[in-house]
């Protein structure tokens, strides 16, 4: 980078874009956090199925990326690119682009909002069409009403042309996939 190419702007910290290997962005973001960089790797508490029982698991928003604060003349650059887990720096050609600080505060906001997982259900979500897997109502298509605690679901089964209204174990459920 030239001092010809340098603007005003160039002083203050601004948000870049970092690309991570496959499945490497939280090592990535732990080891440049360890090297002293103000990163922001947004991820989501989301609901998984893991040998048969849903678990609460840390997904990222964007995976292969996160997001990293610098300053373009004082920052040192340098280490960065051979960090563990870290591709590349976003950008077009040699130059990387920053981000909008706002879209970063944004992201903040709204990811700082869903860490609430409490009374919350991110794998199922009232009308889903879900399959009954286990049981006496086992093959059965019903439709997810609500979480009743963290283990325990109410579901509506059509049963005898009447809407019945079942309490069953979450883990007794399965996305119906047509």
């Amino acid at each position: 980078m030239t001092t010809e190419s340098m603007k005003d702007g160039d002083a203050l910290p601004r948000w870049y874009v970092i690309q991570c290997k496959g499945g490497e962005s939280f090592r990535a973001s732990e080891h440049l956090d360890n090297q002293g960089y103000e990163v922001f790797h947004p991820v989501l508490e989301v609901q998984r199925r893991r040998r048969g029982k849903l678990v609460w698991v840390a997904e990222p928003l964007f995976p292969h990326y996160l997001f990293i604060r610098l300053d373009r003349l004082a920052s040192n650059w340098r280490p960065i690119r051979s960090t563990r887990g870290v591709l590349r720096l976003v950008g077009f050609g040699h130059e990387p682009v920053a981000v909008q600080d706002a879209l970063v505060a944004t992201l903040r906001d709204r990811v700082a909002a869903d860490t609430s997982r409490e009374g919350a259900n991110v794998y199922y979500r009232r009308g889903d069409l879900v399959e009954i897997t286990d049981g006496p109502f086992r093959a059965l298509q019903a439709v997810f009403d609500a979480q009743k605690g963290e283990e325990r679901a109410i579901v509506l089964l059509n049963l005898l042309q009447q809407t019945q209204r079942l309490e069953l174990p979450v883990e007794a459920l399965r996305k119906h996939v047509p």
